[in-house]
């Protein structure tokens, strides 16, 4: 079951997200890298960014995350991640295909960091085409808020939506 959660539901997004993002240690620069990954003030302020976050829940477990964020001309995917014991089972497909449902623009923009090739290949799967570097560059600076370090590490993907 999909369903959207907020700010009330923080610890069990953060539990999700921390535990996904483990993959990443090794494989983001080191010091991208910190424990937890994410921390509840920043998840925070992406809800006041106008960040909405879809849970993938089975029985009372929230096993999957994905955030949609609509800003002028497109609509961003973030914070995607599901639990460890969970990945390979269809819940991110399932997250991203719903997130394709209720999305209201024709260009849909994920970023991810470019060494998460697992990551990269997801998207791929479902339509998304890699950007080139200059064009990662200019559509991070425009629509995220990351450090320059991040903008360096990153890709972004696009998919154009038939609404």
């Amino acid at each position: 079951m999909i369903i959207e959660y907020t700010k009330k539901d923080l610890s069990k997004i953060l539990l999700v997200v921390n535990d996904a993002a483990l993959k990443y240690k090794g494989v983001i620069p080191d010091d991208c890298w910190h424990e937890p990954y994410m921390l509840g003030k920043e998840l925070i302020s992406e809800f006041d960014n106008g960040v909405r976050i879809f849970g993938y829940r089975q029985g009372d477990k929230l096993i999957g995350v994905m955030g949609i964020q609509e800003l002028k001309d497109v609509t961003l995917i973030r914070h995607a991640y599901t639990l460890t014991h969970y990945q390979g089972t269809g819940v991110g497909k399932s997250l991203l295909q719903y997130l394709f449902e209720i999305n209201k623009s024709a260009f849909i923009l994920v970023g991810t960091w470019r060494k998460a090739t697992w990551a990269i290949q997801f998207y791929e799967k479902f339509g998304f085409v890699a950007h080139t570097k200059k064009q990662t560059n200019q559509l991070l600076k425009k629509y995220w808020d990351i450090s320059s370090k991040q903008i360096e590490n990153s890709i972004v993907l696009e998919k154009y939506n038939l609404l």
